[in-house]
This record gives C-alpha cells, sequence and structure tokens, in this order.
C-alpha cells in the first residue's frame, strides 16, 4: 500500500513538472552585416608609384586612315577581319561604366568612347564588343590578347607604361574624398584613426597607402563594394577620382557628402597592348579627331555635366 502512494506521489511530481514549464528568457540577435566578398584590410605597402616618365606623352599619330581602309598588315587590319573591336570596359562605376538596371546594357563616358573607337576603324561603333573587366585584370586582359583595349578610368602611370601602353589622355580626373556626413572629415589630413575604402590595384589606394599619418585602409574588388561598405558603417570614407566618386554620391546624397580638395591628378588613358604601337598612333589619332570635332563635347554633356561644367578635352602631348 505505501508502495503505491509513494508511486502516485511521484507521478503528480513528475506531471507537474512537465506541464508548468519555464518561460525562455528573450534574447536580443544583432544583425551582423558581412564585408563584400574579397574585402580585406590593406596592411602591406602596395607597389611604390615612380615618376620616371612623362606619363601624359604618347605616341604620334600619322595620317588618319578612313574607316573601312586600314593599313594593310597593321593591327587595326587585323581587328577589321575579325568583325569587332573587342574593348574591356567597367560595369559598376556609375556615370563611365556601369549596367542599367532597366535595360542592361553597359552605358558611361568610358563605354561611348570605346563605341566611337570602333566607329572610327568600322564606320559603326556598334561594332565594339564590350568585355567587363576588373581593375585588378585590365593588365593581364591587354598582355594575354583578350581584348584590343582597355578603356576602363585606366590612370596612365609610369609604371604601368612598363608595362602596357597609353594613349594621350582623354580626361584628367582628381582623387577625392567621399565621407559619411557627420564624420569629421573634411580633408585628407582627417583620415588619421578613419577607415578608408578603396579598389584593390588602383592607383587611389597608392596615394592613400603614403599619407602620414596613414588611415586603415580597406581593399576591394569594385567602387560599389565601398559604397555598401560606408552604408553598414564598416568604413568611413572613399577616397578615388572625383567623377568615380560623384557617381556614388548620387546613389546616396542623404548620407555621403565629397569633401577636401584634390589628393592627386588622375589621367585617364586608353590601355594598349605595349607591341601594338600603330594602334596607340591610331587610338590617338582617333582621339585627336573627337577633340576637334565635337564628339568629345558630346560625350561629356551625355554623360557628365551633372559633375561639373566641361571642362573640355585635354589637350594632347607626344613624346616622338
Amino acid at each position: 500500500m505505501k508502495a503505491r502512494i509513494a508511486a502516485a506521489v511521484l507521478a503528480v511530481a513528475l506531471t507537474s513538472a512537465c506541464g508548468a514549464p519555464e518561460s525562455p528568457s528573450s534574447v536580443t540577435v544583432t544583425p551582423v552585416n558581412a564585408m563584400p566578398g574579397g574585402a580585406q584590410e590593406i596592411t602591406t605597402a602596395p607597389t611604390a608609384a615612380t615618376a620616371d616618365c612623362d606619363r601624359e606623352a604618347s605616341l604620334r599619330p600619322g595620317p588618319q586612315p578612313a574607316p573601312g581602309a586600314m593599313p594593310p598588315g597593321s593591327t587595326m587590319a587585323d581587328i577589321f577581319a575579325r568583325g569587332r573591336l573587342v574593348v574591356g570596359v567597367d560595369q559598376s562605376t556609375n556615370l563611365f561604366g556601369s549596367r542599367n538596371p532597366a535595360t542592361g546594357q553597359l552605358e558611361g563616358f568610358d563605354v561611348d568612347l570605346a563605341r566611337e573607337l570602333a566607329r572610327s576603324i568600322f564606320g559603326d561603333p556598334n561594332r565594339a564588343d564590350l568585355r567587363v573587366v576588373t581593375a585588378a585584370q585590365r593588365e593581364t586582359a591587354l598582355q594575354e590578347g583578350q581584348v584590343d583595349l582597355v578603356v576602363r578610368t585606366y590612370s596612365i602611370t609610369c609604371d604601368r607604361k612598363k608595362k602596357v601602353a597609353f594613349s594621350t589622355p582623354y580626361y584628367i580626373a582628381k582623387q577625392r574624398i567621399l565621407a559619411t556626413r557627420g564624420s569629421g572629415i573634411r580633408s585628407a589630413a582627417d583620415l588619421s584613426g578613419k577607415r578608408v575604402c578603396a579598389v584593390k590595384g588602383t592607383t587611389s589606394l597608392t596615394a592613400l597607402y603614403g599619407l602620414d599619418p596613414r588611415p586603415a585602409l580597406y581593399g576591394v574588388g569594385q567602387w560599389t563594394d565601398c559604397l555598401v561598405m560606408v552604408q553598414q558603417g564598416q568604413v568611413d570614407a572613399i577616397s578615388t577620382d572625383d567623377v568615380v566618386l560623384s557617381g556614388l554620391l548620387a546613389q546616396d546624397r542623404n548620407n555621403l557628402e565629397l569633401v577636401g580638395a584634390s589628393i592627386g591628378d588622375e589621367p585617364y588613358g586608353v590601355g594598349v597592348k605595349l607591341e601594338n604601337q600603330d594602334l596607340v598612333r591610331f587610338v590617338n589619332g582617333a582621339l585627336d579627331q573627337m577633340r576637334e570635332n565635337g564628339t568629345w563635347e558630346r560625350l561629356y554633356q551625355a554623360n557628365l555635366q551633372q559633375v561639373a561644367p566641361s571642362p573640355g578635352p585635354p589637350p594632347a602631348r607626344y613624346q616622338d
């Protein structure tokens, strides 16, 4: 009898325990925004820039052939026979090379310039075969013959001219800073102790690494990655060419502002395989025509007029 009573008491106790579970304690979960793929802190110096050349001087053009009449045996004749001019461009730099979300088409100043160069060979701008390349892929794409030209906010430097050839500059940009509003950043001197984003393999990153004191630097694959990082509070600022920053600013004017004086000039040139000197001269001849016949101004007004009044095309300077 006692055993039955004990068993009954135990059963009641177990039932009570099961029937009154404790309320779970509330836990606050803070979302963590991952950095864009490939983003990394830059702790070693990029290749230091040298100034052992006249970086804006290029090869002088000869008589410019008419479209469809390329000199036999020339690089341009080979391109004409192929039926298309293969050009490396960007797809993530607003105003210069980006993909229109509505149409899926590439557009911008560099894209239009690439099409005009195709017009110079074929008489048809639609013969430009546009291939997307990253900043880090530009030189390899030229050296390995993956593209004929690179038109991708490609700053001319003496170091780069040892590996690839460049046209005369078709645009002179200024490196500046795009900062979060309220960050206290007004100039390059204010970057000390701040986190700054730039694309890996660019002259912008090299210039930032040379600042004293140096900010914490983060390298990414494309400028839109920098925009994501500054919007997520992972960096305080972005620094590169003013026209690139203007394209980013247009996407978030409420939270970002363009600040500070120029950190340095960035002349953009058309990249060409080092051995293809005839193509360099041809491109320079085409650029000369664009300066003279108003094409350059038309491209500026179509793509960049919201940035600033047109400065006019940079003058050509030749080394021979």
